[in-house]
């Protein structure tokens, strides 16, 4: 059966590359109108407009400012009438190992990846609340799951959004609002392009399936999780990994 959200409003943030752009695509396809949440506000634009249902808009967005995401989750609300469903992507990193790690670097990295799903949540939720149906959904990470060296900021906040995403999601059920997470391994972005020869070799060697993923595996646990299929899950954990961590 095919996933139809013709008449649903999406936000995603992060969603102007990377993993959050292959979600967009996927959720634009399905037929959702969109959102584009990202620092730079000309590129979620163009973005928003390079979607091929059209029904999309792009908005400048720092998820770690209080004050912007309430000014920002306003205006989609004016904008589109309503907000359906949240994925909170918007990401960043600043690794190193423990004792080099400055605490602007925890904080932008905390203040991003955790504090800014607490955000755009908190204000989003309350018009799902009211209209009885909702789906968000957190993009998390395996490291979130079994810790990774060097990143002790990066890891704090992916494993901070799990038990995030867990306890809103027991808050939330009473109004049909479902709370869940995607939890990716290595995907073939940007950032792991830049892993080359053995090291690259030693990363695929520890995937079962043998290769990276791709955003659209990513995106399409995304899909899964707002539609309808979905309907009776809260409070989980999807990883999406290769079979990496078992």
């Amino acid at each position: 059966m095919k996933i139809d959200l013709a008449g649903k409003v999406a936000v995603v943030t992060g969603g102007s590359r990377g993993i959050g752009h292959a979600i967009a695509q996927a959720l634009a396809v399905a037929g959702a109108q969109l959102a584009i949440l990202g620092r730079d506000g000309a590129k979620a634009q163009a973005v928003a407009h390079a979607l091929t249902n059209g029904a999309a808009r792009g908005y400048g967005c720092d998820v770690g400012d209080a004050a912007q995401v309430e000014t920002t989750i306003a205006a989609v609300e004016r904008d589109f009438g309503r907000i359906d469903v949240v994925v909170n992507n918007a990401g960043t990193t600043r690794d190193n190992l423990l004792f080099r790690i400055g605490e602007d670097d925890w904080d932008t990295v905390i203040d991003t990846n955790l504090k800014g799903a607490f955000l755009v949540t908190k204000h989003a939720a309350r018009g799902m609340i009211k209209r009885r149906w909702g789906r968000i959904v957190n993009i998390t990470s395996i490291v979130g799951i079994y810790g990774n060296k060097g990143q002790s900021n990066y890891t704090a906040s992916k494993a901070g959004l799990i038990g995030f995403t867990k306890s809103v999601s027991k808050e939330l059920a009473s109004r049909n609002v479902l709370v869940n997470a995607v939890a990716p391994g290595f995907i073939d972005t940007e950032l792991t392009r830049a892993i080359t020869g053995d090291a690259r070799e030693a990363l695929i060697g520890a995937i079962p399936l043998g290769r990276l993923g791709q955003g659209s595996d990513v995106a399409a646990a995304v899909l899964f999780l707002v539609s309808d299929f979905a309907s009776y899950i809260t409070g989980q954990v999807l990883v999406v990994d290769g079979g990496m961590v078992l």
